[in-house]
């Protein structure tokens, strides 16, 4: 039986091109236009009877705050990383919420939608917060790095391309509001979850919960939300089709289907970039590893066959 002739919990993790216009930008109407699109093939998969969790990217829309921020700070305080990601949630959730419900109704499959404003819960020790190696926003001149690194931000000289700031990337450890998104999927929605990879807060000794300074990386934590969820599969979808080796040279290799200690090995062996493929592909092997059915990556326009398993780099247990 194929797998699209049953219906299983789906987890699909949009990347930045699903968010931007196709030369990057980030104007409310190219954003707009862009969700659009990438919502026309998620109703696809709740078309074919599927349940389906969305997860996004938050970059692009996090670095135009981040300008701001740099502008504006002789005049208003910056507002901090945490609360970027929070602001981030709510302006896409609401066009994804808007963009999903023409094209469910498109579709012939209306649903209920929400989108949850989602925190992440990451180590407070973590030694990213010591020494953070994650760069976000623009490059600026050393003048706009002083007056920012004022507000006790963390900037690093990097050459001819100027001065960028510098975070903490920590590793996720648990979605907390996962029992509403259970709850939402469980009474029919489609739920719109943890963009950006969640706000990130620490726990502190006495159990208080506070934002903190920090990105995290959205295909890891899509693979820890998809796994508390009880999906059965987690797509990542990219601007390629496949996960390659030797990616960009003449000796490039798409990858289609691959056991989990194959892709393991690849990875070892620096197949796939820390900033790019490296995190989906480490997502994929996490899911697979903690029981998940099957992991995916491939582009937004054939996301219904990696569902059914017959496209992208398609990774299921050993």
């Amino acid at each position: 039986m194929r797998w699209s002739e049953v219906t299983m919990r789906v987890l699909l993790a949009l990347g930045g091109n699903a968010m931007t216009g196709p030369d990057g930008s980030a104007t409310p109407d190219a954003q707009i236009a862009a969700v659009t699109g990438a919502m026309a093939s998620a109703a696809a998969l709740v078309a074919a009877g599927h349940e389906l969790v969305l997860t996004h990217g938050n970059g692009p829309q996090v670095g135009n705050l981040l300008v701001k921020n740099e502008l504006a700070a002789h005049v208003v305080p910056p507002v901090p990383l945490d609360w970027c990601g929070a602001q981030t949630q709510g302006t896409l959730g609401f066009a994804l919420l808007d963009a999903l419900d023409t094209a469910l109704a498109r579709a012939g499959a209306v649903r209920p939608v929400a989108a949850l404003v989602t925190r992440t819960l990451v180590d407070r020790d973590d030694p990213g917060f010591t020494r953070p190696t994650k760069p976000v926003g623009r490059s600026v001149d050393a003048d706009a790095a002083r007056r920012m690194a004022a507000h006790g931000q963390v900037w690093e000289d990097r050459g001819e391309r100027g001065w960028r700031r510098m975070v903490a990337s920590p590793e996720p450890l648990e979605v907390l509001d996962v029992a509403a998104a259970r709850t939402l999927l469980d009474a029919g929605y489609v739920v719109v979850a943890a963009g950006g990879g969640g706000i990130p807060v620490v726990r502190d000794p006495d159990g208080t919960l506070r934002g903190v300074e920090a990105v995290i990386d959205k295909d890891l934590t899509a693979a820890l939300l998809a796994r508390a969820l009880d999906a059965d599969v987690l797509v990542v979808a990219t601007d390629v089709d496949h996960a390659a080796t030797g990616f960009g040279t003449p000796a490039q290799r798409d990858l289609g289907r691959v056991g989990p200690s194959e892709l393991r090995a690849l990875a070892a062996a620096g197949e796939f970039r820390s900033g790019s493929m490296g995190p989906k592909v480490e997502a994929l092997l996490r899911f697979v590893d903690a029981g998940g059915r099957r992991g995916v990556i491939t582009s937004l326009a054939r996301i219904t066959d990696a569902v059914d398993g017959t496209f992208g780099t398609v990774v299921e247990p050993d």
